[in-house]
């Protein structure tokens, strides 16, 4: 069965200005429910994360500054949200939900969170809306467990995951890879293990080209126990902060082509969703629920 973790709070309110791009939380899984694709079985819930678990990828100082609401109203500013009490349990929340991903990832095959994909959180900041960066907490989870020992993440957002890179820049046992608009935030980026940055009017046919060049080759070169993938819509020419020119059908093109090598080679991976800043909502909530389209198509 294909399990995806959502909860309300993803979808939590926030001041006017930010609230447009969490209505995605709530209708990703109302149209997949619509659509029969899934039913309130497939959806779980998760728990609040550990601290423990927490601080085995962000430094103690900066998280508990988040805990207790005492970060510096300049690193506030560069998360872009006002931090809350809420904000902070929604991210331990998605973090939680991506590990539990995991999980069900080594029993199924592939697992999603409808959130996450928070990938500028770095060891000790925020930034971009990322406070904690699900994936890699959910990565040094997998290593502390040994349930892995060699994990690839694959981060096809438009904006480089430079909290990902910072974080695992010196962490043999993790390979990351960042195909990225190369003129869009974050203006300074980090070191990769692999980064393709790409030129602002990108095309389908060019991404496309440049994927299914790179990735097979990555997975034969990394064989890894275990993939993360952070699927951001942003990369759609619709979108008003990306930058590149892929139609809906082109982002649906890449997805099954990540998903289909995840299966082909046998590991399990887990789906966080990213970005996606459209500006008509149902452009971003079609892109992202062919995510899940692929997924069944392919796994169930």
């Amino acid at each position: 069965m294909l399990k995806i973790a959502y909860d309300p709070i993803y979808a939590h309110p926030l001041p006017e200005g930010h609230r447009f791009p969490m209505l995605k939380y709530e209708l990703i899984p109302g149209q997949l429910l619509h659509e029969g694709l899934i039913t309130s079985d497939n959806l779980f819930s998760p728990e609040p994360m550990d601290e423990e678990v927490i601080l085995w990828t962000h430094e103690q100082s900066y998280w508990e500054h988040l805990r207790d609401l005492t970060l510096p109203a300049k690193e506030q500013r560069r998360i872009g949200f006002p931090l809350t009490a809420r904000l902070v349990e929604r991210e331990i929340r998605i973090g939680q939900g991506t590990i539990d991903g995991c999980h069900y990832a080594f029993e199924n095959g592939i697992a999603f969170n409808v959130a996450g994909g928070t990938h500028h959180a770095g060891i000790n900041w925020g930034e971009g809306f990322c406070l904690l960066n699900d994936q890699a907490m959910a990565a040094n989870y997998l290593l502390h467990h040994k349930m892995a020992q060699s994990i690839l993440i694959v981060d096809l957002d438009v904006h480089q995951g430079n909290g990902t890179a910072q974080i695992f820049e010196h962490n043999p046992a993790i390979f990351t890879f960042s195909m990225h608009g190369d003129k869009n935030f974050p203006f300074r980026k980090e070191k990769s293990s692999l980064d393709i940055p790409l030129p602002d009017g990108t095309n389908g046919d060019s991404f496309l080209g440049i994927l299914y060049d790179t990735l097979p080759s990555l997975i034969e070169k990394t064989e890894p126990d275990f993939i993360f993938y952070l699927s951001g819509v942003d990369v759609l020419e619709t979108d008003k902060l990306g930058k590149l020119n892929l139609t809906i059908e082109e982002c649906k093109m890449r997805d099954r082509f990540v998903l289909e090598q995840c299966k082909n080679y046998n590991i399990p991976v887990q789906v966080s969703m990213g970005g996606g800043y459209s500006t008509n909502i149902r452009d971003i909530v079609e892109a992202h629920c062919n995510t899940y389209r692929v997924a069944m198509d392919l796994y169930f």
